[in-house]
């Protein structure tokens, strides 16, 4: 089952036009990679998906919960809300918030409280404070950060902050989960271990995922297909050997030496 549709997605700006006619679908489950050159459009896909950008064109189709919901053009919030989470290819934590509560405030459009109890501190608004920063403990120790807690998150070291921004993802309980260049500016050490936990992600979560990245020996590892972008254009769709040996991405983006090793 599709949980998401793309249709002739494109995106206009004046007389540039940065993503043209793009169609993509990502089945329910599955690990999906973009890539392509710098400039190709793949940020602004995933600007598309998650409502920072409105399209000029096209359809945006999310199939979760039993129902089918077009969120092309709909604010942020209403598509956090719907099911899709990010993270950004430059981290985005409020830096100087505590790593608890980065969690805690992607948690809250979900709570079950109301303006006034939140206002007068009743019970249902303790109540549903303590479940937050239950379940946000849980999901930061989870990710190995449950000992950072208390600590402010332009504290942590690059590598944990980028844990941090996907749990903060995480704690939207999106059914799709775009990563926007997780692995960037990681070692290698660091690639090895980014690459196991997005795998642990999608199974311990349940979700289908859509990666941006750059490092190939991760796309080619993880991903069960790709598609290709360049010029804003689907130039190739596959699994990870066709992508592999496709010529027209060879030249447009890969070069010959790309292994999974």
């Amino acid at each position: 089952m599709a949980i998401l549709n793309i249709n002739k997605l494109t995106k206009s700006f004046g007389g540039l036009t940065a993503v043209s006619n793009v169609t993509m679908e990502l089945r329910e489950g599955e690990l999906v990679g973009l890539i392509g050159p710098n400039g190709a459009g793949k940020t602004t896909v995933f600007n598309l998906l998650s409502g920072l950008y409105v399209p000029s064109s096209g359809e945006i189709l999310l199939n979760t919960g039993g129902k089918t919901i077009a969120v092309q053009g709909k604010n942020p919030h209403v598509i956090c809300k719907s099911g899709i989470g990010r993270t950004f290819q430059n981290i985005r934590l409020f830096r100087d918030l505590t790593v608890m509560d980065n969690v805690r405030i992607a948690m809250h459009h979900n709570v079950k409280y109301g303006l006034l109890s939140g206002f007068l501190h009743l019970p249902s608004y303790r109540r549903e404070e303590g479940r937050l920063k239950e379940e946000s403990m849980e999901l930061l120790e989870l990710m190995d950060l449950g000992d950072k807690a208390g600590e402010l998150a332009k504290n942590l070291p690059y590598g944990e902050q980028r844990h941090l921004e996907i749990a903060r993802a995480l704690a939207t309980k999106p059914d799709l989960l775009l990563l926007d260049e997780p692995a960037a500016g990681m070692n290698p050490a660091e690639t090895t271990q980014l690459t196991k936990l997005i795998q642990w992600i999608r199974e311990r979560f349940r979700l289908t995922i859509l990666l941006i990245e750059h490092d190939m020996s991760l796309v080619m590892r993880i991903c069960e297909r790709i598609y290709v972008l360049d010029h804003g254009m689907l130039i190739a769709e596959g699994t990870p050997e066709e992508i592999r040996a496709n010529k027209r991405v060879i030249e447009a983006y890969l070069g010959e030496d790309v292994t999974d090793a």
